[in-house]
């Protein structure tokens, strides 16, 4: 089992600290801030090992000059479609990635929508997914397209139920937000939104969450549900044809009128 440890940084980003349990050395994910990953490995005598970089914004990029100052000798992944500072082990679909200490490679998925070389990182059951996949939403269209970002998130609800999603913002209560504006009926996304505001109220970050209760509550998810179809054709005011036609309807709404 792995040792999976969420920093906050800025307002409501997550990196992500991998390690195997009793091994001193760790991979960050998406660190966009350094201070919060030295100040950690710091306080505990433990070392960096790798980064793993999902893609190019600068709130998941802007601590790896001085990570690589204090570590110059550490891989950082990144997607090879783009040009990223600091990303000397640029990384494609389908390439398995091996740290030493870790119990296993750590699979890559390119997952394009957010921007046109967003990746995800698997390993056991955990799926470092950035900003393709947010607890109970998704990220924005960027530089990809909405069809690409549909067909990402189709093919992270194909994966196992018991799929956990370390996910790289705390925006869970306004997803869910939304998600009860898609289905007002839905007694699940009701008793999610109950139940992650309790977390937040005791000071713990409401990520990662599981495959399993994204496939019930987050619209961006549900495209092929009548009730998400049916919301979604009320908002347009015509038909819909295919999940891409009902995702980009979802994703321009929130864009437009939640947001």
């Amino acid at each position: 089992m792995l040792e999976i440890t969420p920093l906050p940084a800025f307002e409501d980003n997550y990196i992500w600290l991998i390690a195997n349990p009793g091994d001193n050395g760790y991979v960050a994910v998406d660190p966009g801030d350094e201070t919060p990953v030295l100040e950690w490995l710091q306080a505990r005598g433990a070392t960096l090992k790798a980064i793993l970089i999902t893609h190019h914004h600068y709130d998941h990029i802007g601590g790896v000059p001085e990570l690589l100052a204090a570590y110059p000798e550490i891989p950082v992944f990144g997607p090879a479609k783009n040009r990223i500072t600091g990303v000397n082990r640029p990384v494609r679909e389908g390439e398995r990635i091996e740290i030493p200490g870790l119990p296993a490679r750590l699979d890559v998925m390119e997952l394009p929508g957010h921007t046109a070389g967003h990746l995800a990182y698997s390993i056991e059951q955990a799926l470092f997914c950035g900003d393709t996949l947010f607890a109970g939403g998704c990220g924005r269209v960027f530089d990809g397209t909405f069809e690409q970002l549909s067909a990402s998130l189709r093919r992270i609800a194909g994966l196992p139920p018991d799929t956990l999603l370390y996910c790289a913002h705390e925006y869970t209560l306004a997803n869910l937000g939304f998600a009860a504006w898609v289905e007002p009926d839905s007694e699940a996304i009701r008793r999610r939104i109950r139940e992650e505001r309790a977390k937040r109220d005791r000071g713990e970050p409401t990520v990662p969450s599981r495959l399993a209760l994204e496939l019930a509550t987050n619209p961006f998810l549900r495209t092929g549900e009548p009730a998400v179809i049916q919301a979604a054709q009320r908002h347009t005011g015509r038909p819909l044809t295919g999940q891409d036609a009902v995702f980009t309807a979802l994703r321009t709404w929130k864009d437009q009128e939640y947001d």
